[in-house]
């Protein structure tokens, strides 16, 4: 069975639209491309150690079509490693819609989301969710997915979307390995889904 992983990077308050640029959701919030001025060199290592062995990206729409808009043209230049990457793996859309999948190896995705997914697993090894913040409230409710890769910076917006935005339920996870910080304070954090949910205590207990 193959795994699910969700790549997001995130702000100190947990907001996750539009890091890479101005033009990427310009309608109503005032910090598109915040992610910029504070990448770093082993951020771009840990992103790129992230998505080796990806056999397949599963978007949603908006996502799918700031892509299929962008990758396509990278090929030999400085992003080429990923480009090539994303170009050749099948992509997976989840939409309501009829969305326009003109990029090469694209499909859409059945109305019954969660089995779709799940099949996923069985026809691929290391499938890729990356932004698609709505999708991801999806994957959170139903707790489809198998790790959570979060790019925590050290800054706070106070508006936009955030990564729990609504979807996610009384869930527990692990951390896989210890968090990693860059030299511009992005500290990596990478999360396991784990069984059951939450427990409570008592912190005054005589046994703590």
């Amino acid at each position: 069975m193959g795994l699910i992983d969700i790549e997001l990077f995130a702000t100190l308050d947990l907001i996750a639209q539009a890091p890479g640029g101005p033009d990427e959701d310009p309608l109503g919030f005032p910090f598109g491309g915040w992610q910029a001025p504070l990448w770093d060199e082993v951020t771009d290592a840990q992103v790129a150690a992230a998505y080796e062995g990806t056999d397949a990206l599963l978007l949603g729409r908006r996502t799918y079509d700031i892509f299929a808009g962008f990758w396509p043209h990278q090929e030999g230049g400085q992003d080429d490693d990923i480009a090539t990457l994303f170009n050749s793996v099948p992509k997976y859309v989840a939409s309501r819609g009829r969305p326009n999948l003109s990029w090469a190896g694209s499909t859409q995705l059945g109305p019954d989301l969660p089995t779709a997914v799940r099949e996923l697993r069985d026809r691929h090894e290391h499938v890729k969710v990356v932004g698609s913040l709505n999708f991801v409230q999806t994957l959170l409710r139903e707790k489809l997915f198998d790790r959570l890769n979060l790019w925590v910076h050290p800054i706070m917006l106070g508006v936009g979307k955030k990564v729990f935005d609504g979807g996610a339920v009384p869930t527990n996870v692990t951390l896989l390995q210890p968090p990693v910080a860059g030299p511009a304070g992005i500290v990596f954090l990478r999360y396991g889904l784990a069984d059951g949910t939450p427990e409570t205590g008592d912190m005054s207990a005589p046994d703590r």
